[in-house]
């Protein structure tokens, strides 16, 4: 089965026609953009796991009031992910960001390659607080929750294009931060150890 938008439409009606099949469809085709949404956001990995069942569970209990009203259906889940890592930070004060990363699973880094992971990291995280808020959002969406431009694009209530402006524009704000020249791939590199990075995937 093809899961487009006219494929989601109909397995959402049919799920809040408490059709099970359907809502299992649903979730198994949301299921890893969400999680790696949220883990990009949380610092432990079983934390994520617990969020992300959450969502489908509040998905599943809201189901019956959705409507539409014009926000794609993957959307609407990922604002309820986006709420549920809001709350969690409250209630935990336990958040990911760019420090974190290096802190987990680097038990094969060495001293002088943490610190030279440290300093990049500091590097970017100054250049990204250069970025506006969507600048910013649209790419920790992109590249450290690794969603698509559409994914993205349903979290942030956007147009697909829209957000491949934003993230255009915050690459272009980050070479210049960063000193990288213009020329060549689209993406922000970082000469991180691939253990560390790997890490960004959630």
């Amino acid at each position: 089965m093809t899961i487009d938008d006219v494929a989601i439409d109909r397995l959402v009606a049919e799920a809040q026609n408490g059709d099970p099949w359907a809502f299992g469809m649903i979730f198994d085709h949301y299921h890893e953009a969400i999680h790696r949404f949220i883990a990009s956001r949380v610092n432990r990995p079983s934390d994520a796991e617990d969020l992300t069942q959450h969502v489908f569970v509040k998905a599943l209990e809201a189901l019956p009031r959705y409507e539409s009203r014009g926000i794609p259906f993957g959307g609407w889940l990922f604002r309820l992910a986006r709420n549920a890592v809001i709350d969690h930070a409250r209630t935990r004060h336990d958040h990911a960001d760019l420090d974190t990363i290096i802190d987990r699973d680097n038990g094969d880094v060495g001293p002088e390659e943490m610190v030279a992971v440290r300093q990049e990291l500091d590097a970017v995280a100054t250049a990204l607080a250069s970025l506006t808020d969507e600048q910013r959002e649209a790419i920790e969406l992109r590249f450290f929750a690794g969603l698509s431009a559409r994914e993205a694009a349903e979290a942030m209530g956007k147009q697909e294009g829209t957000v491949r402006g934003l993230q255009f524009r915050a690459i272009a704000a980050l070479r210049r931060e960063l000193g990288i020249n213009s020329e060549g791939n689209d993406a922000i590199e970082l000469r991180v150890p691939r253990r560390v990075s790997a890490t960004t995937d959630g």
